[in-house]
């Protein structure tokens, strides 16, 4: 499942460390910004995936401002999902000689927002959870497993979770669905949307999970939970055979108008060590009503930054769209605008949903050359951003699409999986990538 923090983009390197641990998975986009998950944005008029002619770079001006192993800090994951699937995809039952009842777990009893994730490299003491717990605006805190596993070859954000409890942290449709839940407890993983269908994952089948020792875990479901960067989930049993610190994480609910003060609150009481990171920010600038250049408390890109950042990111047109890819050859959305960036000396976090946060959002009819545009496109997580493109100006933008299509400028859509778009603060990009990190 696509469980989306955003640390900074998740980099899929084939590293030797079998287990890293989650040290923060990062923030979801804002208000405007519903957080999403998986391909292209398209419109009826003018499908994401067809490439318009190519558009000179606009003139430029500034914009206004506006364990076992290592441990590693998760660095989230946005991709661009193309196939169409139902919201929550379980795979058939395995075929056996005789019937067998699936594993008992609870029903849903109730939707709750997963707002901030308290992380480490260690377990965390009953103590910890209850100090937590017991915080004013805390609604439900619950233990899990997080840290990142190699899956497949290549390194994935994986929680381990008691299904029963967890479940209601998920998104609508996946918390929903009793077969998902029933094939984690079960033993299998499930995966998030995007990992599912650009890694061309089949359902039923199995992936190769190494941990302690390399172990085949069945793909039980496609379906993302909605906390940022996280790829798979597995039930607690199974991370602990992986591995994974028995409860290193305490995912927390709490009313959004009171994550910023319960945040510093929590970061008081943690041992050293242990973070704790919100999963949803507030645009309060666009809460506000302030305009871009009033928002942020910093100033946008400079002229000599801008026109650096969009001639990098035209000069990529005609590449590969690859999954996980952050150039120079090939690209996934996120790792497009990335890598675009870091050529005019302005670093970005790596994953879309966190590229949400690099500035103050800023309306449609006051859009510039340079700013980001977010699409929400996961049909099991409706509210997470999955993709970004980089506005041209003019109506039109750059996007590295989906699987089998190349980078391309095409108009700029605002259709109904346009989910918002920031101006971009170097500031403030450094300060999210260097938090993630």
């Amino acid at each position: 499942m696509h469980l989306t923090t955003d640390v900074a983009r998740r980099l899929r390197r084939r590293v030797p460390v079998l287990i890293a641990v989650l040290v923060v998975i990062g923030g979801a986009a804002g208000v405007v910004l519903a957080t999403t998950g998986g391909h292209p944005a398209q419109t009826a008029s003018h499908p994401a995936q067809t490439a318009g002619p190519r558009a000179p770079v606009p003139g430029t001006r500034p914009a206004p401002a506006a364990s076992a192993g290592a441990v590693v800090p998760l660095l989230g994951a946005s991709a661009d999902a193309n196939r169409a699937v139902p919201a929550v995809s379980p795979a058939p039952a395995a075929s056996t000689g005789s019937a067998t009842a699936p594993p008992e777990v609870a029903p849903l009893r109730g939707l709750r927002q997963a707002d901030l994730l308290v992380v480490a490299p260690f377990s965390l003491s009953r103590h910890v959870l209850a100090t937590v717990s017991a915080q004013s605006g805390v609604t439900s805190a619950d233990p899990i497993e997080a840290a990142r596993i190699t899956v497949n070859g290549t390194q994935e954000a994986v929680l381990g979770v008691a299904p029963s409890t967890f479940r209601g942290y998920a998104a609508g449709p996946v918390a929903a669905s009793d077969p998902l839940w029933q094939g984690v407890a079960g033993g299998g993983v499930a995966v998030s949307y995007t990992m599912g269908t650009l890694d061309r994952l089949a359902l039923g089948r199995t992936v190769t999970v190494t941990g302690r020792q390399a172990e085949r875990l069945r793909v039980v479901a496609f379906g993302t939970v909605g906390i940022g960067g996280v790829d798979a989930v597995v039930s607690d049993s199974v991370a602990s055979s992986l591995g994974m610190p028995a409860s290193n994480a305490i995912v927390v609910s709490a009313p959004p108008a009171s994550v910023t003060a319960l945040t510093a609150r929590i970061k008081a009481i943690l041992p050293r060590g242990a973070a704790v990171e919100p999963l949803v920010t507030l645009a309060a600038a666009a809460q506000a009503g302030a305009p871009p250049s009033e928002a942020g408390g910093s100033g946008g890109l400079s002229t000599a930054q801008l026109t650096a950042a969009l001639r990098a990111a035209e000069s990529r047109q005609g590449l590969p769209y690859a999954w996980g890819a952050d150039g120079p050859a090939s690209f996934d959305c996120s790792g497009l605008v990335e890598w675009s960036f870091a050529q005019a000396g302005v670093p970005m976090p790596r994953v879309a949903a966190d590229q949400a946060r690099t500035g103050p959002a800023v309306p449609v009819g006051q859009l510039q050359a340079g700013d980001l545009l977010f699409y929400h496109t996961d049909p099991t997580a409706p509210g997470y951003i999955s993709h970004v493109a980089i506005y041209l100006g003019n109506g039109w933008m750059i996007q590295s699409p989906q699987p089998g299509l190349d980078v391309q400028v095409v108009p700029a859509n605002f259709g109904s999986q346009f989910a918002g778009a920031v101006r971009v603060s170097p500031r403030l990009a450094a300060a999210v990538a260097a938090g993630l990190a």
